[in-house]
């Protein structure tokens, strides 16, 4: 049995017997563990250590399999160690300098007194910070940790690994400066007023795992009341992602979007993000799902948001379950919940149908399930093909904005980001199992730079020299 979940790495140490080894592994094999990996790290005429890896379906398999190892007579565990956890000792980023200073002349001049200089040009013209301090390519990473990954609400100091790592990919893919920014404050009006208050160090801000409907507000009041670009990954990095997943899709079904009857479930934050860009990139006929069922103009909802959407969606006015106005669509776009979509469902929509099914871990209809029934199917999970992942949208789409100077990410902008990813898929050639670029494929982001420079040029703004 296959296990992705947990890979934990385990030093025996043991004598030279080959039977105590044969009793670790048939230990792992019997308790459906995957031995992946064997190292001899030292061996002597006395004994023998080894290194393994085992993964595991979760932490209780994996205690489960290590104390069964304990137990062995004549073998000593030495460690037994969480491989993600490890990778996470102290901390995944670090400041560098970009600067030696070694000397007093140096340090006369980043430091005091000549640096008063700098601060006084600044203080003089403040644009001038963009040319001189870390503000040009910087981009805080703010979250409150209300909704964080699949966790929902955790302790602030929670959100720093995944803020972390998101740092990381700034770096690795679009050499960006991201600091991971995690505040002890909830209520919206603190968010925002914190928000502001460290504004001036960066160039851009992404919001991360703020909870709706608290993320639509202070993202619209930050964009209205800051001057450097705010954007907010779970609504619309997922968008321009689905967008250029779909724009691939629609060429392999041999569909248009503008004649398409497109059906979204889940109509929160990412939802209604992903509504509004097919929306605006055409599609007509846009049915919402939620817990109510399909949104309809003219019901009182208690979500205002339900209400813009039902009045702006819908134009047939379909009513019932998913299951009622899922049948003839062409595209179904889940962003909500597991195992929701049924393969009787499947069934019903129209010839050659588009799939995506984006709830994380477990899709709204398994893969296996709809495969014979779609043309096109795209989860959010990277051991199936086309994956729908952010990270193919926020490095390229900050490194652009940033370059060109902009003040706000608009609707054009995210157009222009999403039709760069589907063209880097397109150039490679793309079928049912590739309508999207791998996240580690290098064409991506500059491709998603120059589109939004360009982008931004269109719309007045001038790039960076």
């Amino acid at each position: 049995m296959a296990h992705d979940n947990i890979s934990t790495v385990i030093q025996l140490k043991y004598g030279k017997s080959r039977k105590l080894f044969g009793n670790v592994a048939q230990i792992i094999d019997e308790a459906e563990g995957d031995l992946t990996s064997v190292e001899v790290i030292k061996e002597t005429h006395e004994y023998t250590t080894r290194e393994i890896i085992v993964k595991t379906d979760d932490e209780d398999h994996r205690d489960e399999i290590v104390h069964k190892i304990k137990e062995i007579d004549d073998l000593e565990l030495l460690d037994a160690k969480d491989e993600t956890f490890d990778l996470h000792i102290d901390g995944k980023i670090e400041v560098q300098s970009r600067l030696n200073v070694e000397n007093h002349e140096t340090l006369s001049r980043v430091y005091t007194p000549d640096v008063a200089r700098v601060s006084k040009a600044i203080d003089n013209d403040p644009s001038e910070a963009m040319k001189y301090t870390i503000k040009h390519n910087t981009v805080a990473i703010v979250t409150d940790s209300s909704a964080l990954l699949g966790l929902g609400e955790v302790e602030p100091k929670a959100g720093l690994p995944v803020m972390e790592g998101k740092a990381m990919l700034f770096k690795q893919m679009a050499d960006i400066d991201a600091f991971p920014i995690c505040l002890d404050v909830h209520d919206t009006e603190e968010i925002i007023q914190a928000v502001k208050a460290i504004a001036p160090s960066f160039g851009g801000i992404n919001l991360e795992d703020i909870a709706g409907p608290q993320c639509f507000e202070v993202e619209q009041r930050l964009e209205e009341e800051l001057d450097i670009p705010v954007f907010h990954d779970d609504q619309h990095g997922t968008a321009v992602v689905l967008m250029a997943g779909l724009l691939n899709a629609l060429k392999v079904a041999d569909k248009k979007l503008e004649d398409c009857k497109v059906v979204v479930t889940g109509i929160g934050a990412a939802g209604i993000a992903c509504s509004k860009m097919l929306m605006h990139a055409g599609v007509g006929n846009l049915i919402g799902v939620d817990k109510d069922g399909a949104l309809v103009e003219g019901k009182d909802y208690d979500n205002d948001r339900w209400n813009w959407y039902a009045e702006h969606t819908n134009p047939n006015k379909e009513e019932g379950e998913l299951s009622d106005v899922i049948e003839d669509a062409d595209v179904f776009i889940g962003v909500s919940a597991p195992n929701i979509l049924k393969e009787e469902d499947v069934k019903t929509m129209a010839d050659n149908p588009i799939v995506f099914a984006m709830a994380n871990p477990t899709p709204e209809i398994p893969p296996e399930d709809a495969a014979p029934h779609v043309k096109v199917m795209a989860t959010g999970r990277s051991d199936y093909p086309n994956q729908i992942n952010n990270v193919l949208c926020f490095p390229g789409l900050f490194r652009g904005i940033l370059d060109a100077n902009a003040t706000e990410v608009p609707m054009e902008m995210k157009m222009a980001a999403a039709e760069a990813i589907a063209s880097v898929a397109e150039e490679d050639g793309i079928h049912e199992e590739y309508i999207i670029p791998d996240v580690f494929n290098d064409k991506v982001v500059p491709q998603i730079r120059d589109a939004i420079i360009e982008a931004a040029s269109g719309s007045g703004r001038s790039p960076k020299e």
